[in-house]
């Protein structure tokens, strides 16, 4: 028995902390978060948290709100249109409504659809210029080709002038050096006389 005595103070002890935490939590103020008004409402937007209060601007589905505090049954929001106000609790939620998710989606689909039309364009265009490069390339491959071949043949015909050239002077000179030498021969000859 005596350990359960135990831990009934335990329990107590963790309870009063959770209270103590809740009470502190509960106390401070609520962070700023983002809410949409829920579908199809127009609330009013009042200058106090209840009814009495005087009514500054109304709100409709779809406006973002900056929730500011929480208090008894309402909630203080700051507006675009209205400013600073109170509305009754339970109106808002922490994502934007269905429908203009909806259309939020279908606007975005809708410029997919565009960037995607246009990428397909682009592609196409690109595989007409490859297609042309790649033609304007294998032109200019065979003309190299030919070119090389000629400039082969031209650099072997070109040679032929000028080996007629060296066999002509060969011969030209051969021809001059017998005549110069028969020459020679007649007037350099001593005649034997006897």
């Amino acid at each position: 028995m005596g350990g359960s005595g135990g831990m009934t103070q335990r329990g107590r002890a963790v309870s009063a902390m959770g209270t103590l935490a809740l009470l502190l939590v509960a106390g401070l103020p609520a962070a700023a978060e983002t809410a949409w008004v829920q579908d199809q409402l127009t609330l009013n937007v009042r200058t106090g948290p209840g009814t009495q209060y005087r009514i500054k601007g109304t709100i409709k589905t779809g406006e973002s709100v900056q929730v500011l505090d929480r208090r008894e049954g309402w909630t203080q929001v700051s507006t675009t249109s209205s400013g600073e106000g109170w509305i009754p609790e339970g109106f808002l939620q922490p994502e934007m409504p269905a429908g203009m998710r909806l259309e939020a989606t279908l606007s975005e689909t809708a410029g997919f659809r565009d960037q995607f039309g246009s990428l397909t364009d682009r592609v196409k265009e690109l595989e007409s210029t490859n297609a042309e490069l790649t033609s304007a390339d294998a032109d200019q491959n065979s003309t190299i080709e030919s070119l090389t071949r000629e400039n082969l043949e031209l650099k072997a015909g070109a040679r032929w002038p000028e080996w007629i050239t060296g066999a002509t002077i060969l011969f030209v000179g051969m021809v001059m050096g017998a005549i110069i030498q028969s020459m020679n021969g007649r007037r350099s000859r001593p005649r034997i006389r006897l």
